[in-house]
């Protein structure tokens, strides 16, 4: 056996007075997580399927001067193999397991109710209704949001961090919500690594029922872009928060209302960021937006992306605290991006994240992006921003916005 691992999530930690690093199943097949001593972390890149388990000691022992045992490393490796933490054919069989599952059910289970917020309408909508009555309409900008509203920026961070930000934009949007017959939601795919586009015909859940899916729409999608593409990950919709916190606030004020919902979730624009060709050069994103314009031309429509702005500071892999002067140097870079959002012009966006080879880590760009390509000519102004606490120190951040776009 040649063990290969999985895309796995990987945290550092400290565990009983030994610093290591917990290993998860980003897709949840398994509840297990792994706690690795630092020390045995360069194991993990190790196991890239080319070698034996007597090739993983030789090599860890060359590399990181690490003599490891044949019981211990047998030990390790079966915990790997457990926690569905290997790409073998155990995984590969949970793996169609959880698909046909996530597939056959009602709908899609919610993954942060009672967690991130309350999994009862009731408490639900009286957290909602708290977040909306503290929003002062006179300290909203009026300049470009003169029109119709055709879409919004909102946060995909969880409610008690960023529901001062979700509140006013969703606020703004309430009427064009009210009267869509469609929503369209972009949302980031933090599982994804390449840009790849994942539809799903699932229906998405919150506590006050159900919302459609417009599988028509889904369906000339896949057919425009290929079955094979949009739908080889659609399991990450299962496990992925970005679409489900963002279609709360939708049907919240959709109330008794119907609308049909096109949850899409967006690859990482890396691949754009770091070569030659652009997101209007892929095939696919290029397929997906003219499918999705023509299968909703005779629709009214709301375009909504679900993304946040910078992921900045030791948090995030940063060697350096995020100070008064860091962060107010941030913020200039991001009113920076604001601005090109609300201009409508997406290549601009994006070259402004590509010049800094996105140093910020905005996990929006692919979503802010494509909900701007779609949208066509469109201007917007900006009704919160924040900068969110990301470690208990104070010293990472993640920035959010919120923007109606008319």
């Amino acid at each position: 056996m040649k063990p290969k691992l999985r895309e796995i999530e990987v945290h550092p930690v400290r565990h009983a007075d030994q610093q290591g690093v917990l290993l998860r199943d980003p897709l949840r097949l398994s509840d297990q997580a792994i706690f690795l001593p630092l020390s045995l972390a360069p194991l993990l890149e190790l196991c890239d399927g080319s070698r034996d388990e007597a090739g993983l000691r030789a090599s860890l022992a060359v590399r990181a001067g690490i003599q490891l045992g044949p019981a211990m490393l047998g030990r390790i490796l079966a915990q790997l193999d457990e926690a569905l933490l290997l790409d073998n054919e155990r995984f590969a069989e949970a793996q169609a397991a959880a698909l046909q599952d996530f597939r056959t059910a009602t709908s899609r289970t919610m993954l942060l109710a009672g967690e991130s917020y309350p999994g009862d309408a009731e408490g639900l909508g009286n957290l909602l209704d708290g977040y909306l009555a503290a929003v002062n309409e006179a300290d909203q900008p009026q300049e470009g949001m003169e029109g119709d509203v055709r879409g919004l920026i909102s946060p995909h961070i969880d409610y008690d961090r960023g529901g001062a930000i979700y509140a006013p934009v969703w606020s703004k949007a309430a009427p064009a919500v009210r009267e869509a017959d469609l929503a369209i939601i972009f949302g980031t795919d933090h599982l994804a690594s390449n840009p790849t586009i994942t539809l799903t015909h699932q229906r998405y859940a919150t506590p006050w029922g159900v919302l459609p899916t417009a599988n028509e729409v889904v369906d000339e999608v896949a057919r425009a872009v290929g079955p094979e593409v949009v739908f080889r990950d659609e399991l990450h919709h299962r496990s992925e928060h970005s679409i489900e916190l963002a279609a709360v606030w939708l049907h919240y004020l959709l109330g008794d209302t119907e609308c049909q919902l096109l949850p899409v979730l967006c690859g990482s624009f890396d691949r754009f960021v770091e070569g030659e060709q652009g997101p209007r050069e892929d095939a696919s994103l290029a397929a997906l937006i003219g499918a999705v314009s023509e299968a909703t031309g005779s629709q009214k429509t709301m375009v909504i992306a679900a993304g946040d702005l910078a992921h900045v500071g030791p948090a995030f892999g940063d060697k350096y605290a995020i100070d008064l002067v860091e962060r107010a140097r941030l913020r200039a870079s991001d009113e920076e991006l604001m601005a090109s959002i609300c201009a409508g012009d997406e290549e601009a966006f994006f070259q402004q994240v590509k010049q800094k080879q996105d140093r910020n880590r905005v996990c929006g760009l692919a979503p802010i992006y494509l909900a701007l390509w779609l949208l066509g000519e469109a201007e917007g102004g900006v009704t919160g921003y924040a900068q969110c606490p990301a470690d208990q120190e104070g010293n990472s951040f993640v920035s959010i916005c919120g923007i109606v776009l008319s």
